[in-house]
């Protein structure tokens, strides 16, 4: 009986698969964003690129939790660190808050990261909390401790949301941001997604829809597709959106890929915009395939996007935190070098980043991958720069929906 308990934690208890599940079956309400013109959109909310909803029903996720309970899954890691004893680094955050001129990526955890760019700080899915769920008593807890605190960190300018899941949507760490010294950030998210943070207080706030686009203080800010699903509640399947992200300055480009299973929308992206210098790219939860092949890549899948999006450079995100799915939370360690030898992919060019680590990247040299692109038809405008100020008005641009 202690096997069966200890195996079947997700996050502790059985309610937690009761909230999931009730999440993954559950109805939606009337899409106030429903273009008719756009294959992603239907009346009750979004779909992905292909037409798929993601995610799985009810039975499929009775189905996993009765297996993974009598299999003991997933085992603590235990084939390259000891328990949960992953490296660690504290950032060197005296760097980090004088630096306004040289490109870097700190990995916080999870989907966590803090970007610098263009001499902003931009933080990705921000999740500082001990749990990924909607209270901190159940679900999946944070098994490697955060090397540092969010108001230890440098004023955040912007905040990145790729979609609504707990594990990337904290509410603790968007209330914290809110009440930041100097003033709340700048929050670009999904459509819909600007209604909970307007509900909680949140003032500036943009939404997007794929392809959409913002000039920001200097950064052509992109929001992209993913192949993902959305909900937070009993009754908000797919009501809001999901993607990635794309940042574009003059002299460096970064694309952060956020929660996604694998589909041909990378391959537009890379043509699209013609590479990137860095991209973040998940490589965890993907296990089993059978479940999770249609919501999470697995590392072959993401060195598949990795050259897809014609990326310089990638980190692997969206594990080392949270165990939310069959593989042990080290298992990316040898599972990304394994995928990388089999599309001949060199180690430099993937890499999984310590907990807590800062990587510093030149910026592009000129010309070497192109700071903007012609759009094609239909794709929506940059809107006017937005300065990023306290209190700086929003310029919303035709058709986009505040």
């Amino acid at each position: 009986m202690g096997r069966v308990r200890e195996a079947g934690t997700l996050g502790g208890v059985w309610p937690w698969l009761v909230g999931w599940a009730l999440l993954c079956s559950a109805c939606t309400s009337v899409n106030p964003y429903f273009d008719p013109s756009k294959a992603h959109h239907t009346p009750q909310g979004f779909r992905n690129s292909d037409g798929s909803t993601g995610g799985k029903g009810l039975g499929e996720l009775l189905k996993w939790y009765v297996e993974r309970t009598l299999d003991g899954l997933p085992k603590p890691p235990s084939t390259h660190v000891n328990g949960y004893d992953f490296p660690q680094t504290r950032p060197d955050l005296a760097f980090l808050h004088a630096n306004r001129t040289e490109p870097t990526l700190t990995w916080i955890g999870h989907a966590t990261l803090l970007l610098q760019i263009a001499g902003l700080n931009v933080l990705t899915d921000p999740h500082f909390s001990e749990r990924a769920f909607a209270v901190q008593w159940m679900g999946p807890k944070r098994r490697v401790p955060l090397t540092v605190k969010l108001d230890e960190l440098p004023r955040i300018d912007l905040v990145l949301i790729s979609h609504a899941h707990y594990d990337h949507l904290d509410e603790t760490t968007v209330e914290a941001l809110l009440k930041q010294a100097g003033g709340a950030p700048f929050f670009a998210v999904p459509l819909g997604v600007e209604r909970w943070l307007k509900a909680r207080g949140a003032m500036r706030v943009q939404a997007f829809d794929w392809w959409q686009s913002l000039r920001v203080a200097g950064v052509d800010l992109h929001f992209v597709p993913a192949r993902h699903w959305s909900a937070r509640s009993l009754f908000d399947r797919n009501a809001t959106l999901w993607g990635g992200w794309v940042l574009r300055a003059n002299d460096f480009s970064f694309y952060f890929a956020g929660d996604t299973g694998y589909s041909r929308d990378f391959i537009d992206i890379g043509e699209r915009f013609g590479g990137f210098d860095l991209a973040a790219i998940p490589v965890g939860a993907y296990l089993p395939r059978w479940f999770m092949k249609d919501q999470h890549v697995d590392p072959d899948e993401a060195v598949r996007i990795h050259l897809d999006v014609k990326a310089r450079q990638s980190v692997g995100i969206h594990w080392g935190s949270f165990e939310l799915t069959d593989e042990p939370l080290d298992a990316p360690i040898s599972e990304l070098a394994q995928a990388r030898s089999r599309q001949g992919v060199d180690a430099s060019s993937f890499v999984l980043y310590r907990h807590g680590e800062t990587r510093r990247y030149p910026a592009s040299p000129s010309g070497l991958i192109p700071a903007q692109r012609p759009q094609r038809p239909g794709d929506e405008a940059p809107a006017a720069s937005h300065p990023l100020r306290a209190g700086a008005p929003l310029s919303i641009r035709p058709g986009m929906k505040p």
